[in-house]
């Protein structure tokens, strides 16, 4: 899995849910985006970017909900 471009679609996502006036329903949006649309071994990829030099080109949006949302995100 390329790391960046993981980052790239997770940050669009974002954008997208970034716009929601409720915070914290954005952010279980981008969660629940994820989770249900992709697969296992991306959701573990970009939750190991959470760690990596690269999780600070994540939308501070994106960081937060997939710090916030790690247990429910990581694949059994």
């Amino acid at each position: 899995m390329n790391e960046h471009h993981l980052i790239e679609m997770a940050n669009r996502i974002g954008e997208f849910f970034e716009s929601m006036p409720d915070r914290n329903e954005a952010m279980a949006g981008i969660a629940d985006h994820i989770h249900r649309f992709w697969e296992p071994r991306m959701r573990r990829a970009i939750l190991a970017a959470l760690d990596s030099e690269h999780a600070s080109t994540m939308r501070e949006i994106v960081h937060t909900s997939l710090i916030d949302h790690r247990d429910a995100l990581t694949p059994a």
